[in-house]
């Protein structure tokens, strides 16, 4: 029995780090340089982001969660992405005195975790299957 290359645990962990190197990426570019909220007229504050931005690291992602799904790396992209999106979570908004923002950081990993691996299921479930072949006797 012949295996698939990259089908086994060990290519987990390069998917994994690329993934998670990927999310950071996309963290800083659509969501790290905005810091400061948004004060309304009537004195509600909002932000730091805004719904585009957040859409945008959204879409961003999926192309390399779809890509790793597709070719059979669903595990390494949920670890990575999820892995990904909560540390730069942690990293961005850990200067929060209040220490409120680990419910925040809790709640993109768990929802990063949730949609990942929906997409997963979703991609491998539509992805077309292989031909087996028939042996002859």
């Amino acid at each position: 029995m012949r295996r698939r290359i990259g089908s086994g645990p060990a290519s987990l962990l390069p998917v994994a780090l690329a993934l998670a190197l990927v999310a950071v990426a996309a963290w800083a570019a659509w969501l790290g340089w905005d810091q400061h909220r948004d004060v309304r007229p009537d004195g509600t504050q909002t932000g730091p982001y805004e719904a585009w931005q957040v859409i945008g690291l959204g879409l961003t992602l999926l192309v390399p969660v779809c890509w790793a799904a597709y070719r059979g790396l669903a595990a390494g992209a949920v670890v990575g992405v999820t892995a990904g999106l909560t540390c730069a979570a942690f990293y961005d908004w850990s200067d929060d005195a209040s220490g409120l923002f680990v419910i925040g950081v809790g709640m993109v990993m768990v929802g990063s975790l949730a949609v990942t691996a929906g997409v997963c299921a979703l991609i491998t479930a539509l992805k077309p299957k292989a031909p087996t072949a028939r042996r002859g006797g």
